[in-house]
């Protein structure tokens, strides 16, 4: 049995404020670091060890693999960063408030976007700062490929390659794997793994701090998986 662990990061500022986040980097609530803390105990107690880890490039992402792994035991597994892996842009509306987002760009805009596979909030302009080609750290990617926005669809599209020519190799080999990721990255990751159409997509829940295990066979279906905490219980 090949296993995988999915986890969406610990709670955010911004998640506890009511902002939308996307690749605004922002740091861990207080709350936050105590789920991911919480979440390698979890792992700990029900057996599950790692041998490699993928992330992205924000610091939520990355403290909370930092924390959950050291609270394991396993702070020297190798852990892989990836812009592929950032939660999905959300344009314009990153780092407003939901209330206020609304006010300024409309009811429609702002909650089709959360609503609608192919729905694109509100783009950024080319001059944002907050436009990820004009960021340092994502000076090695090519402009074309970086977002100003993107639907849940274009999401799914971007993380796709790096999960099918990256994480699925290292699951091959039978490595032990943990993705700690966002929110929409791992609908994506789920929508692949369980054949989900558009419409389950949509509706899935994903919470933070909790780790979702997958048992996978040969041929990386699906044989089991489960939330750490229910298998704990």
């Amino acid at each position: 049995m090949i296993q995988l662990v999915l986890l969406r990061h610990g709670e955010s500022i911004s998640n506890r404020d009511g902002y939308f986040t996307g690749w605004n980097d922002v740091a861990l609530s207080q709350r936050g670091e105590h789920q991911a803390e919480q979440a390698g105990r979890l792992l700990k107690e029900t057996g599950c060890e790692f041998d490699i880890c993928f992330t992205s490039e924000l610091r939520r992402a990355t403290d909370t693999s930092r924390i959950l792994l050291s609270s394991m035991g396993l702070d020297r597994v190798t852990t892989r960063q990836s812009w592929r892996l950032n939660e999905r842009h959300y344009g314009a509306l990153e780092g407003v408030h939901r209330i206020s987002a609304i006010g300024k760009f409309g009811i429609w805009p702002v909650l089709g976007s959360q609503l609608r596979f192919t729905a694109i909030p509100p783009p950024l302009r080319p001059g944002d700062a907050r436009c990820p080609g004009n960021q340092l750290r994502y000076s090695d990617v090519d402009k074309n490929e970086l977002p100003l926005s993107e639907s849940m669809q274009q999401t799914f599209t971007r993380v796709l390659p790096y999960w099918q020519e990256t994480i699925v190799p290292e699951l091959l080999r039978g490595k032990r794997v943990l993705v700690v990721s966002h929110r929409h990255v791992l609908r994506s990751l789920i929508m692949q793994l369980d054949g989900l159409s558009v419409s389950q997509l949509m509706k899935l829940t994903i919470a933070t701090g909790r780790p979702l295990v997958y048992n996978l066979d040969h041929k990386l279906e699906p044989v089991q998986h489960y939330y750490a905490d229910r298998q704990s219980a």
